[in-house]
């Protein structure tokens, strides 16, 4: 009865004490669990219990003691559990950083049920499955006629870009800044537009078009129409456009759009049918200069090429030569329309005849454009008039396309020059004060593989002018590959790690430069972008302890630590050029302020690795002598007691007071 009675109270505890006392249910729920494993039985009740022992006194004394053996077992597992939160929750309030999940050791939980697999698909009869290259060249169409079976070839298969080109759609709107397809397109109207530019001068002025060949100029010259109208039709009104900062991507508004534009109105005059007074005059080309009204798309051809490009003063040099080309290449279609005005060959100052009357033409004009001089002199007043007025474009236009040159030239060596002139100056206040040589060249050195190595001295200077959003972009695509692999961060939130990227300062250290040394006070940690550094130690600081590869992190406690903790512990170095990327501390606090989880995060894996540290020191403090040697007797008193042992303490004294005397 006694153990019965025990057997009560202890089941009575066991199933009404979690109501009372604040524990973590889950716990109980394993106990009540365990038992259910040990017997088959389902768990009673303090009442259910009585009635069957009641009803079957023979197995009261096996069960009970089970019962007992079980309840006792369960009962010390939750005192010790007990202890543990008591523990934790001691610890917390010494420690508010420190969370209740690290401190409570989780508890085994049942696996769970795998979730039962998904029904198929109910087939469908009438779905055909795809057919596939194979299948389709085994494909055969079989019908009779007249009687007989007849068998067609096989198809043939279709190449993959053949099915590219058959299943692509246009789109129903274009982007006219990204879309690669729309610039393509651009470049065919340039190339219709520049065919009007370039040939219609040289058709009208050199007898080049005969009626053997006039079918081949009018083909091209229809083709080109084709494009024109192409674009007006097809391109243009499918361009979106921005309407009170919303891309407005509706076709009718789109077209709408267009039509209301000086370049739709431009691009109808183009195609003004000036052909049909062909049939007066002739195939004459001049009719096709409303053609070249077309200039609109050759400005946005050059913006988009510009944007595309990655070195645009490379096609910048290349526009502007070709405006100087252009110039002479109507001046030579003038020179010969003028000689065959006065008459080929009639004076010394007209074109000859003779030769390939384009070259020679051409030949003429770089001459006088650029007033080389050497030419014979004009003799007819319309000679001299169109001499003059040669001279006076020559000069006017020359001088344009230097200065266009020299502003290209100027813009694509700006990072350069910029380099130079900080080089220079840097030089010159070097040598006003004297700078020891070796320092000065460590300095050039610096100079020379920063801007070899980056293009510019400091990438912050780019990102000036961009607005926050872009900068973290621009960032993110930049750093955040090497940013999201250093341990220390791992688990902080993303945001946090965004704000710090914006924060960061790229900074190019050279071979033997020491990064941080013992002692001093730590206000940045250091981040490898490139390179490696060593950590150093010794008498003269040449042993190698380890080397940190790129991606590492080094100076976080002295950054995290705080209360006069925050002291380097090693002497770092670059072993070759290292480019570090560098996060000062009133930045990260800064950042931190928003971001409390990250921050009690962070300040506990700088505990972690404080205590660390002062285990290793413990270590070796273990190491150390408790009691010194013996440091050596100065010369002087050794010489005094060797002469005290031979003539003994009094005649030492009388020695002494005699010297002294």
């Amino acid at each position: 009865m006694c153990e019965a009675l025990h057997f009560h109270c202890a089941l009575l505890f066991f199933f009404f004490f979690p109501v009372c006392a604040d524990v973590p249910t889950l716990k109980i729920e394993h106990v009540v669990q365990d038992a259910e494993q040990i017997t088959p039985q389902p768990p009673l009740t303090p009442p259910n219990m009585v009635d069957t022992m009641i009803s079957n006194p023979s197995d009261q004394p096996s069960s009970a003691a089970s019962y007992g053996i079980v309840v006792q077992d369960r009962l010390s597992q939750l005192v010790g559990l007990f202890k543990d939160r008591t523990e934790h929750k001691k610890d917390k309030l010494l420690d508010p950083d420190e969370s209740e999940e690290e401190g409570s050791s989780p508890s085994p939980n049942r696996a769970p049920q795998p979730p039962p697999p998904p029904p198929p698909p109910p087939e469908d009869k009438n779905s055909e499955a795809p057919i596939t290259a194979e299948a389709e060249v085994q494909t055969e169409l079989h019908f009779k006629l007249w009687g007989f079976q007849v068998e067609l070839p096989k198809r043939p298969v279709m190449p993959n870009w053949l099915h590219a080109i058959l299943d692509y759609r246009f789109p129903s709107s274009i982007d006219p800044f990204t879309n690669l397809i729309y610039v393509i397109w651009l470049f065919f109207v340039v190339t219709a537009w520049n065919w009007n530019m370039w040939l219609i001068p040289v058709r009208w002025a050199f007898p080049y078009q005969t009626p053997e060949n006039i079918h081949l100029w009018l083909l091209i010259d229809l083709t080109c129409d084709l494009i024109y109208v192409t674009d007006i039709l097809v391109f243009q009104p499918r361009l979106q456009f921005v309407r009170g900062g919303d891309i407005v991507c509706d076709k009718k508004e789109m077209r709408k759009n267009y039509m209301q534009t000086l370049r739709f109105k431009m691009d109808v005059i183009s195609l003004f049918p000036m052909e049909i007074f062909y049939t007066i005059t002739g195939v004459n080309s001049l009719l096709r200069i409303p053609r070249l009204l077309k200039y609109m798309v050759f400005n946005e051809f050059n913006d988009r090429m510009e944007a595309v490009m990655k070195k645009a003063y490379i096609y910048r040099v290349i526009r502007t030569s070709t405006y100087l080309l252009y110039s002479l290449h109507i001046n030579a279609c003038l020179f010969y329309w003028g000689s065959a005005y006065e008459g080929l060959g009639s004076t010394k100052w007209v074109y000859n005849g003779k030769g390939n009357a384009y070259i020679r033409c051409y030949y003429f004009a770089v001459k006088t454009l650029i007033t080389i001089g050497g030419l014979p002199d004009p003799t007819t007043v319309f000679e001299i008039i169109f001499q003059m007025i040669n001279y006076f474009v020559g000069v006017f236009a020359f001088s344009i396309m230097i200065g266009q040159m020299r502003d290209v030239v100027a813009a694509a060596t700006a990072g350069e020059n910029y380099y130079r002139s900080c080089m220079d100056s840097t030089v010159k206040y070097m040598n006003s004060y004297n700078i020891p040589r070796e320092v000065q060249n460590r300095i050039k050195t610096w100079y020379d593989f920063t801007w070899k190595s980056q293009g510019m001295l400091d990438e912050q200077e780019l990102l000036v002018q961009l607005p926050v959003k872009m900068k973290l972009d621009v960032a993110v695509d930049v750093n955040y590959a090497i940013i999201s692999k250093v341990a220390l961060f791992q688990g902080c939130d993303r945001q946090m790690i965004f704000d710090m990227l914006t924060r960061l300062k790229s900074v190019v250290y050279l071979p033997g430069d020491f990064v941080c040394k013992k002692g001093e006070i730590g206000r940045e940690m250091y981040i490898i972008k490139q390179g490696e550094v060593q950590v150093v130690g010794g008498p003269d600081l040449q042993t190698v302890f380890v080397t940190i590869k790129a991606g590492s992190v080094f100076g976080e406690i002295s950054l995290l630590a705080g209360g006069g903790g925050n002291r380097r512990t090693a002497n770092v170095k670059a072993h070759g050029f290292a480019n570090l990327f560098i996060l000062d501390k009133k930045d990260l606090a800064d950042i931190l302020v928003h971001y409390p989880e990250s921050q009690k995060l962070l300040r506990r894996k700088a505990k972690k690795m404080l205590t660390k540290d002062q285990k290793a020191d413990d270590k070796n403090l273990d190491k150390v002598e408790v009691i010194p040697p013996k440091s050596e007797s100065p010369k002087l008193f050794r010489a005094a007691l060797k002469v005290a042992e031979q003539a003994g303490i009094e005649g030492a004294f009388a020695k002494l007071r005699k010297a002294c005397k």
